[in-house]
């Protein structure tokens, strides 16, 4: 592996009209994190020394989506071909002394382990110009081809466009993506033109360039769906589809049970513990860990909780962001819970909410009960001891405190703390009047007569 600085450009310049979206392409979220970003954090994991993200329209939804990352900006205002995008970053890359690696915004699924070897191949022995990322899809279509001999040194580089009937029947595909060392790569691109059928300036033609001065360069073969990019919402759905189909493998292949997997989602940062079950139709939302031996039952939507190892979550259960579901705690049917701890033991089984609140180890919320944590204004804590029990049907209006192992009787609106082992009822006596119900119906049944 070589050690010498790593520079990064993306390109994220197109317009991506094809996407009829207010939303730049590259911004569109693949496994709920923005393609660009998927891909960033990738290349991050070279240590570049520099990153450069070419721009053009929608450039202030791009720069605010990397601001904070160390990224430079290069603009693109017209778009004349990925030559001339490349060429953008000559000034973010002044005084840069290294190899160069270019990608794509709308290509987000790069290994790291295809980056480097893109900067591997470039610092082998034979030292080549420049490394291509050549694929051999299904279907190779309209893709610029690589025509290179067994050894993958590269004889000649053509874009559909321009490329002959023989040249075209070739199935090794040029995907884009190059690594260059920064003295070559805009003395190269410099002498680009375009004198082609598109009329642009094809970053490619650096390829040919270089071998016109007697230096080859090589390309470097990966799997088609590594490659894949995005144009469209069809081609979108397609690339979360295949990226699902992976994560869920890998899940099960790492210990987790999953009853139905096609039916389940992963996002781009799930943490999935061994031994874990997963029953159908669970969706995984940014932000989620799940430890080992816990069960996810159907219909459940996570994100940003953690539940802990052995807790039971579901069915028909949202746990929203801040939800840290303890250890053998249950979290069951139609009960959503925000912002709130439960610790070891603690059960909401049925129809609650629980914002904004911390619940004690054993703790046990009946159906129906509610933290009342929003004021129109602002937000209040509920604190719930251990071993409280808490009856159906109860509103806890916060901030307020039920004392461990306290019970709250069923129907109660608790607007003050309750001490440690007390019985709370907040509800008027009841009351009956006999024979009022047949009285009524028989007033009732002679107005109507």
């Amino acid at each position: 592996m070589t050690s010498r600085p790593i520079a990064i450009i993306i390109l994220a310049a197109g317009q991506g009209t094809r996407m009829k979206s207010g939303l730049h392409k590259v911004l569109h979220p693949l496994a709920g994190h923005p393609m660009l970003l998927h891909l960033l954090a990738t290349a991050e994991t070279l240590v570049p020394a520099r990153k450069v993200v070419v721009v053009g329209a929608g450039r202030e939804q791009v720069e605010g989506a990397v601001a904070g990352r160390g990224v430079a900006i290069a603009v693109q205002a017209e778009q004349h071909g990925t030559g001339h995008a490349v060429a953008q970053a000559k000034a973010a890359l002044e005084g840069f002394d290294g190899d160069v690696l270019i990608l794509y915004g709308d290509v987000p699924l790069v290994r790291a382990e295809t980056m480097q070897a893109l900067i591997d191949r470039l610092n082998a022995p034979d030292a080549p110009a420049c490394v291509v990322l050549g694929f051999r899809p299904e279907d190779p279509g309209a893709y610029g081809r690589v025509i290179a001999d067994q050894s993958g040194v590269i004889d000649r580089m053509v874009e559909y466009k321009d490329a002959s009937a023989a040249q075209r029947a070739v199935t090794l595909c040029n995907s884009g993506l190059m690594a260059v060392r920064a003295d070559d790569l805009f003395a190269l691109l410099a002498r680009v033109d375009n004198a082609n059928a598109a009329g642009e300036y094809y970053l490619p033609d650096i390829v040919m360039l270089a071998a016109s001065d007697g230096r080859p360069s090589a390309v470097v073969e990966t799997d088609a769906h590594e490659v894949a990019g995005v144009n469209s919402r069809v081609e979108l759905a397609a690339l979360e589809a295949a990226w699902q189909a992976r994560r869920r493998l890998e899940a099960m292949r790492d210990g987790v049970t999953l009853i139905a997997p096609e039916t389940v989602f992963f996002a781009y940062d799930t943490q999935i513990g061994r031994d874990v079950t997963v029953e159908p139709n669970v969706v995984f939302g940014p932000g989620v860990i799940v430890e080992e031996g816990a069960v996810i039952h159907a219909f459940s939507h996570l994100e940003g909780a953690i539940v802990r190892a052995g807790a039971s979550i579901g069915p028909y259960a949202r746990l929203r962001p801040g939800a840290d579901i303890g250890e053998k705690a249950r979290v069951g049917n139609f009960v959503e819970v925000k912002k709130a701890t439960l610790a070891k033991g603690a059960k909401a089984n049925h129809l609650s909410y629980i914002g904004d609140a911390t619940v004690g180890e054993d703790a046990n919320i009946g159906a129906g009960t509610i933290t009342c944590n929003y004021d129109g204004f602002g937000k209040y804590e509920t604190i719930i001891g251990a071993g409280a029990f808490i009856g159906s049907n109860s509103a806890l209006v916060a901030p307020v405190t039920i004392g461990a192992g306290a019970i709250v009787g069923a129907g109660s609106t608790v607007t003050a703390d309750v001490s440690a082992d007390a019985l709370v009822l907040v509800r008027p006596p009841q009351q009956e009047k006999p024979g009022w119900a047949a009285r009524f119906r028989e007033m009732m049944r002679a107005r109507k007569g």
